[in-house]
């Protein structure tokens, strides 16, 4: 029944929106992060309704984070032997089970559990929808899609904080667990639909042009993708542990409210709404490999440049090209991996990507706070930039020894 109102031609409507198989996943995309993306901003309706301290409030972040970062180990190798599909579907269908479980807790340790349930459930997401993505489109258009799927997520967001925080106005956190909870666990649902009816297995598995191969040949190594891998994760855990002191930054050295840092910071997050597709798309024409080492060179002066330029819209125009180096970089890596790694592997080697992705900016914070304290902002921000532009000029070394032409394709 539900197949032959989704997928009949002659329902148009439906049709047009289930037939694209890459905008159900930038709604599922969005629809994956729309719990998780509550827990902060709904952070301090907890901590008065369970009369939590700074300590115990920290830890109701952590104990999502942490787990949904070291579950996309386990779950991107999962996703190479049941397969995707379902792996995806729990991870949208099992975080919304979570949350409204979440929002039935009258405990703290219960919302600890539950938290944490969501992150082991969330973690499969990410590992299995790039290849299901991948498996959408052409080889050629591989970039760009995943571009658009990074959108998804970053609306929610943008979106999560505002609906969220307005149903806890009126229902309580609980509420806006529950609430938003059910709808997305039904779209789970529908989606397993439209991936078994609509992802083509065998569609986008060749290799790109501009991104590499999936067939293991002889010679084949994955030391180009170790040092793609290691470049990418590493200049996003440097970039992310300096956006988490910009806020301070701001109102230390500018002497700002911290409302308007607050501002500020929402300006880079701006930029997932547009610099994902863009990046996509130019790594689509130019190649994986030359957008990501531009990115990564940019990355070193855009921090570097925190320490000189004033507050004001040059400031402003700083933070938004960090945001879009932020979101460049994720369509890019992704597309990169899709292309270069081996299909048996890809989703185990997105796992391990995406895990140093998550956890490399929570390991490289507390790093960046103590230079702060030590030294003080202009040799953090210094030193942060003269790490990456070392690792990406080091790096490249091992990317361009690895990028050969691939027979037939020119």
């Amino acid at each position: 029944m539900i197949d032959r109102i989704l997928f009949d031609p002659a329902n148009a409507f439906f049709h047009r929106i289930f037939s694209g198989s890459i905008w159900m996943f930038v709604f599922a995309h969005l629809s994956h992060h729309v719990i998780t993306a509550l827990v902060v901003p709904l952070l301090p309706f907890i901590r008065s309704d369970f009369k939590l301290d700074y300590t115990q409030s920290g830890f109701v972040v952590s104990a999502f984070s942490l787990s949904y970062g070291l579950a996309q180990l386990p779950a991107g190798w999962l996703a190479d032997r049941i397969g995707p599909h379902k792996l995806i579907t729990l991870s949208i269908s099992g975080v919304a089970f979570a949350g409204l479980l979440l929002g039935l807790s009258h405990r703290y340790l219960w919302v600890i559990i539950f938290l944490i349930l969501m992150g082991l459930a969330g973690g499969g997401y990410h590992p299995a929808a790039p290849p299901l993505i991948s498996a959408s489109v052409s080889p050629e258009k591989r970039g760009f899609a995943l571009g658009w799927h990074v959108v998804g997520g970053s609306s929610s967001y943008f979106l999560s904080p505002l609906i969220g925080a307005f149903i806890a106005g009126y229902l309580g956190w609980r509420g806006a667990f529950i609430t938003l909870a059910v709808p997305v666990m039904l779209f789970g649902l529908f989606f397993h639909a439209v991936l078994r009816r609509r992802v083509n297995p065998a569609a986008g598995s060749g290799r790109s042009r501009k991104g590499g191969g999936a067939a293991l040949a002889p010679g084949y190594s994955f030391r180009p993708v170790i040092a793609f891998i290691f470049l990418s994760t590493f200049t996003s855990a440097v970039l992310s542990s300096t956006i988490s002191f910009i806020p301070l930054f701001m109102v230390d050295a500018f002497q700002v409210p911290e409302k308007t840092a607050a501002f500020f910071v929402a300006i880079i997050y701006s930029s997932g709404l547009w610099a994902g597709p863009l990046g996509g798309s130019l790594s689509d024409r130019m190649g994986r490999i030359p957008v990501i080492l531009t990115i990564c060179f940019s990355t070193g002066p855009a921090v570097y440049l925190m320490n000189h330029v004033p507050y004001g819209i040059g400031f402003g125009l700083l933070l938004l090209l960090m945001g879009a180096i932020l979101y460049v970089r994720m369509p890019v890596s992704e597309a990169y991996i899709v292309g270069e790694v081996p299909e048996r592997f890809r989703s185990t080697i997105l796992g391990i990507y995406f895990f140093c992705s998550i956890e490399g900016g929570g390991a490289l914070t507390p790093v960046m706070g103590a230079l702060v304290d030590r030294f003080g902002f202009h040799a953090a921000f210094t030193a942060a930039a003269s790490a990456v532009m070392l690792s990406t000029f080091v790096c490249s070394f091992f990317l361009k020894a690895g990028s050969k032409p691939i027979p037939g394709n020119r």
